[in-house]
């Protein structure tokens, strides 16, 4: 019994490099509670603090399967570390130009939160893939049930964190915060990741990055899990994205309206552990994926539906459309789950898991860069929210279409 619960821990490695995730994600997370105090104290304009925010995900649409390419190339654990360096200066230098009032400050802070945006794929891309190669093979599912949560983890601690840190030290004082957490992680890797392994690498190394990006694009697998996380990816961050938003149109006090969003964000978390539960205990990755997307459709579906127009508009109770947005969320957190471990199985071969995983943040990335305005235009259109589950249905219904073909498809690699 004790051999079985030590081959279903996950090792100390892998929880360093969950961590490393985490500690990038909240720096993704760590721009929407800055926005007032660059405002106030730079001018920020609403385009600037909006385009600010994109340029990650324009990191991630343009540069994702690159950036996976590399890290096959360079090696999964100094990828990782790379990119942990790279995130930890630039947001060092962002703190050092706000508290100095360097000329050009907001230019400043435009080029390095792009640079951001690169250490931030440089250090996730190889994740998964150093996940399967450390943990035992009864922990790998659970391990990457916990992997699959650190977007939500990172920015949930954001939203929480960021408002106290920005008040008591300033913008540029919690720039210089996550600095110092990426470097903690940072030294973490470096300590108790095994090297590279010199096989690995040397297969990487004798097989050009036209024949990886070649094997991986002409594979279905890779496409298909890709096409699968974008659509999760889209739907997830158009509504829990608009959440403050439409929190503010109810009359939500803003206090309560960070809260909540952040609730709603970290429920996303509990499905993620769930699912590499489910995973772990033989449930079918097809299966998981039918029924997280499934339930996002169905809490969409409740959240924000209404019956009838204008002052005779019947809609469900605000806590139980808050309830639904939170199972939307709680169960759609099976998806990354699964996919993630997908992405290892159903990459070309080793050589390739980086390259699939920076496919999936490519395809991710351009999911979250396009509903959100979709969106945002239905509902200035229809004069509020209550078509957004018609965005959210669409993209589970193409999410389930999905989950079927990978289990045609792709049966060998998914028992």
């Amino acid at each position: 019994m004790s051999a079985v619960v030590e081959r279903s821990r996950v090792p100390v490695a892998a929880l360093a490099v969950i961590a490393a995730g985490v500690g990038v994600a909240l720096h993704l997370g760590k721009l929407p509670p800055a926005v007032p105090a660059l405002q106030a104290s730079l001018g920020l304009t609403l385009v600037e603090a909006g385009f600010m925010l994109s340029l990650v995900q324009l990191a991630g649409m343009t540069l994702g399967l690159v950036v996976g390419l590399a890290a096959d190339k360079i090696g999964l654990r100094r990828s990782m570390l790379i990119g942990l360096s790279i995130v930890t200066l630039a947001s060092l230098l962002g703190g050092l130009v706000g508290h100095i009032g360097a000329p050009q400050v907001v230019v400043w802070l435009l080029a390095l939160r792009a640079l951001e945006g690169v250490g931030f794929l440089l250090t996730v891309m190889p994740a998964p893939g150093l996940i399967r190669a450390m943990a035992p093979s009864g922990a790998e599912k659970a391990a990457m049930g916990l992997w699959g949560a650190y977007m939500p983890l990172g920015v949930a601690l954001a939203l929480l964190c960021g408002p106290t840190v920005i008040a008591w030290a300033g913008w540029p004082g919690w720039w210089w915060a996550l600095a110092l957490l990426s470097a903690g992680t940072t030294l973490w890797v470096a300590a108790v990741v095994p090297p590279d392994r010199l096989r690995a690498t040397a297969a990487a190394a004798t097989t050009g990055w036209p024949d990886r990006l070649r094997a991986t694009l002409g594979a279905a697998g890779p496409w298909i899990v890709s096409l699968a996380f974008a659509v999760y990816s889209a739907q997830w961050m158009a509504v829990i994205g608009f959440l403050p938003a439409i929190y503010a149109g109810a009359g939500v006090p803003s206090s309560w309206s960070a809260v909540l969003t952040a609730l709603a964000a970290a429920m996303n978390i509990v499905g993620n552990v769930a699912g590499g539960r489910w995973l772990q205990q033989g449930a079918a990755p097809a299966r998981l994926l039918r029924w997280g997307f499934a339930a996002m459709a169905l809490g969409s579906l409740a959240a924000f539906a209404q019956w009838g127009q204008g002052a005779d508009a019947i809609m469900l109770p605000a806590a139980l459309r808050y309830a639904a947005v939170c199972v939307f969320s709680l169960a759609g957190g099976m998806v990354p789950a699964t996919l993630f471990m997908l992405s290892v199985r159903l990459a070309p071969g080793p050589s390739t898991v980086s390259t699939t995983v920076g496919m999936m943040q490519q395809a991710s990335a351009l999911g979250q860069f396009l509903a959100p305005p979709l969106v945002a235009w239905i509902a200035h259109r229809v004069g509020g929210w209550h078509w957004t589950w018609v965005v959210a249905l669409a993209c589970s219904l193409a999410g389930i279409a999905l989950a079927s073909r990978l289990s045609t498809a792709s049966r060998g690699a998914l028992a």
